[in-house]
């Protein structure tokens, strides 16, 4: 880490550039298990203070890596969409409410979202988000919002987070490994994404080890059109809206046989068209 700052130090100053002390801080990203080593970063006879979280391009990282801290950043913007949201219902169609969600509530909680969606303390967000929704349709606090999730075209949270993240693997494909190159057994997973061997859980739920037991969990006829951006991210939507997953152990234990492929192709025909009605 020294040797590190001491060449981004020499960089600024061939640049004619200078540090700002003041401003600058460093990080030791640790798990609860290992304790903070004893660092002491020296520029210009100032020493460069360490600290415990700090907000980064819009987003609050915390040494533990579990961006709680981020989360707790945004609830109130959220509180703020709510209250928002409840003020304007009464006076408003259901197609100008749809619009405050998307720029008001939607807009904060997908930004990051591959990063922090996993985190155990963004069930919090899902129950604001359930909040919204029931007010945007004029429901109690006791009405399942699953099927209005439905009606509304929003994804649920965790289905939102699945979403973001598929995108970004397949944008970013370069960085995986299929099957098929570590073996040449025919085997039905030749072509899923190769699974990294570890035993640390704060990997496990990090973006890269996620996005890979995600992928590999779709149905076959979505990861067939990986290749095609476009067309992969349209078809993830609609299997999304048609399950509107709760959560990723739903994801996860949803099976995808060969007859529910062609159902599940035939229903996302049949959810356009209802889509497309409800819509106009």
């Amino acid at each position: 880490m020294i040797k590190a700052f001491d060449g981004v130090n020499e960089w600024f100053k061939v640049n004619s550039l200078s540090i700002n002390v003041e401003k600058t801080h460093y990080f030791q990203f640790k798990t609860k298990n290992k304790p903070s080593l004893n660092i002491n970063i020296v520029c210009d006879n100032k020493s460069i203070t360490p600290a415990t979280n700090i907000k980064f391009l819009g987003i609050y990282l915390q040494d533990s890596i579990n961006l709680s801290c981020h989360i707790e950043y945004i609830i109130p913007k959220l509180s703020s969409a709510c209250y928002m949201m409840r003020s304007i219902r009464p006076i408003m169609p259901i197609n100008t409410l749809e619009t405050v969600y998307y720029s008001h509530f939607n807009a904060i909680i997908t930004y990051a979202l591959l990063f922090w969606g996993n985190s155990p303390h963004s069930t919090k967000i899902f129950i604001m988000q359930k909040r919204i929704i029931r007010i945007m349709m004029g429901y109690r606090n006791r009405v399942s919002s699953r099927s209005l999730f439905k009606r509304l075209g929003i994804l649920p949270l965790s289905s939102q987070y699945i979403l973001s993240l598929m995108l970004s693997v397949v944008k970013n494909k370069n960085f995986f490994i299929l099957n098929s190159e570590n073996h040449n057994k025919g085997t039905r997973q030749l072509n899923n994404l190769h699974h990294p061997i570890t035993n640390l859980t704060v990997y496990q739920k990090g973006a890269h080890y996620m996005g890979i037991r995600i992928f590999n969990n779709l149905p076959p006829y979505i990861k067939e059109i990986s290749h095609n951006i476009k067309k992969f991210e349209n078809c993830l939507k609609r299997f999304l809206h048609i399950h509107s997953f709760y959560s990723l152990e739903e994801y996860f234990q949803h099976k995808f046989s060969q007859p529910f492929i062609c159902i599940s192709l035939l229903i996302s025909v049949i959810y356009d068209l209802c889509f497309t009605a409800y819509k106009c």
